[in-house]
């Protein structure tokens, strides 16, 4: 099968600087990085969202959550998405320097948080009651609250939880060693030095999830007609067009939901010092999204869905954020998954058998309690990786690895396993709880809390019923996670490996119990429960 080809259609390089000779970036895309955070996978995503965006260098600048029908079908040949970020310095300097290590604080930067006191108190009008330091020091506790990421970092690259539009920015790094080898002392010297494009945290992951949304709204309609039966969606969410239009009102619902009074006190810390803001936006005026693979279609329908389907549901603001973070880590390792089973020549047998992606993930219960089920976790869990890796060496990739100028064959694949192939794959499983334990052998797929809330909230219609059954049913078509019977088979043949008596299986009493201890779980009768998602908006 011939390598991945790039949504939007833009030029790939293997040749010149090799950017994209990588097999983990030919594969899935650039890119999706072990070093990326799963907070700043979101905070990446909601930043482009809610930027001013265009697409080609030529293109007219728009504001909307994602671009308009006319424009993603139209998108042109080889015109990148671009988007201008704010950088938020003075905000991160005056929220995070205080709480930063001693040694990452520059003199200049030390001057400048002075200065920023010194005006906001100039700003603020109090009573004599309330002593205008004491008001700042509370704000100063309220934005470091926000600390999202980063807290052994340098100030200025740290994250904010993305709760809030005056909260989202770019990545920033402070290039301490060319700052003092340049003698740099004062704030305007230093302004320089302050990087958004190394992309060494913010590393496009949150980017490539948006082109994903993009990508799945162009899709020829007869295609997904074929594809969209298999999800048990509504009439309206297989119309893409109700779809977009229907994302487009509701991703804006993530970061509209705090008091206004915060993104107030939020930009006039920012802005409090105008000529740092007119400097540092200079270098970010577009920053451009790279590429996906266009056959990511299908994962990015279904994330599509699943993210308006948690945008709609009546939950805590900030609750959304931790199970959107969640989300966009499981769509990661769905998208690792269903993309490696294109590529790593699996029989077709293999891949009908898998959910509706071609994979299946079996996931035992958290305590192991059933060795039968946790052995067989253990060993689909290795064929997962191994997929992955057999992916990577496609053979049309393989040949594109060797065309890098500076970079030989075999550093780039050990680079893709370690940084974009099934090492990524487990270690962002570990870091959201989908895979035990955190260290040592014995790997598996299990469930938390936070996880099964978020299927509850995506896999269901908020307010909406669903017998027991259609959830596992549910669970295996959209992530191919098989917890018993016909699924629990088919994921065993997928990963050929031998068949559980299913009468000597707990029957996923376990995934039962955990939903009855979150109040999902109704039963009607011993042989009858539905699944319940009560965070529907009364009318």
């Amino acid at each position: 099968m011939p390598a991945p080809r790039p949504f939007p259609s833009i030029h790939l390089d293997y040749k010149d600087t090799g950017t994209d000779a990588n097999p983990g970036i030919q594969l899935f895309g650039r890119r999706f990085f072990t070093d990326q955070s799963i907070m700043e996978y979101l905070a990446e995503f909601l930043l482009v969202a809610n930027s001013t965006k265009r697409i080609g260098k030529g293109g007219g600048d728009f504001d909307s959550v994602l671009p308009d029908w006319e424009h993603l079908l139209r998108w042109p040949h080889g015109a990148k998405l671009g988007y201008r970020a704010p950088v938020r310095l003075c905000l991160k300097l005056f929220s995070f320097l205080g709480a930063s290590k001693l040694d990452t604080r520059h003199k200049s930067h030390k001057q400048q948080y002075e200065v920023i006191l010194r005006d906001l108190e100039a700003a603020i009008h109090a009573d004599g009651a309330i002593e205008k330091r004491e008001i700042l020091r509370s704000l100063e506790n309220l934005f470091l609250g926000f600390q999202g990421v980063g807290g052994n970092r340098t100030w200025c690259a740290q994250v904010f939880v993305p709760v809030a539009t005056a909260l989202l920015a770019c990545e920033t790094n402070w290039q301490q060693t060319k700052a003092g080898r340049n003698g740099v002392s004062s704030w305007g010297d230093a302004l320089p030095y302050f990087s958004s494009s190394q992309r060494l945290f913010m590393a496009r992951g949150g980017e490539l999830l948006y082109l994903q949304l993009c990508n799945a709204f162009r899709t020829d309609i007869d295609k997904l007609q074929q594809f969209l039966p298999l999800f048990g969606l509504s009439k309206e969410e297989t119309d893409p067009q109700y779809l977009h239009a229907s994302l487009e009102r509701n991703l804006s619902r993530i970061t509209n939901q705090c008091p206004e009074t915060l993104e107030k006190v939020a930009k006039l810390i920012d802005g409090i010092d105008g000529f740092t803001a007119k400097q540092v936006n200079r270098e970010t005026e577009h920053i451009w999204c790279a590429w996906c693979p266009e056959e990511t279609w299908p994962e990015g329908y279904l994330f599509a869905v699943e993210l308006n389907r948690l945008c709609q549901a009546a939950i805590d603001p900030v609750e959304r954020i931790e199970l959107l973070m969640f989300g966009c880590a499981l769509h990661v390792l769905r998208s690792l998954s269903a993309q490696s089973v294109r590529y790593a020549g699996l029989s077709e047998d293999l891949r009908a058998s898998g959910g509706g992606l071609g994979y299946a993930w079996i996931v035992s219960s958290p305590e192991g309690s059933e060795r039968s089920v946790k052995h067989l976790s253990q060993r689909n869990l290795q064929v997962i990786q191994r997929t992955i890796q057999q992916a990577l060496r496609n053979n049309d990739i393989f040949k594109n690895a060797g065309l890098h100028p500076r970079r030989s064959r075999e550093t780039l694949y050990n680079e893709a396993d370690n940084r974009y192939g099934h090492k990524l794959f487990l270690s962002l499983g570990k870091k959201i709880g989908l895979v035990v334990p955190p260290r040592g052998p014995g790997a598996r797929f299990v469930f938390n809390e936070k996880i099964l809330r978020y299927f509850v909230l995506t896999l269901l219609r908020p307010g909406e019923r669903q017998t027991f059954d259609n959830f596992k049913t549910a669970l295996y078509a959209h992530y191919g996670i098989a917890i018993h019977g016909s699924e629990l088979s088919k994921a065993a043949f997928w990963s050929e490996l031998p068949q559980l008596d299913a009468a000597g299986t707990e029957s996923g009493a376990w995934l039962a119990a955990m939903l009855q201890a979150s109040g999902f779980l109704i039963h009607l009768s011993d042989a009858c429960s539905l699944i319940h998602n009560p965070f529907f908006y009364e009318k």
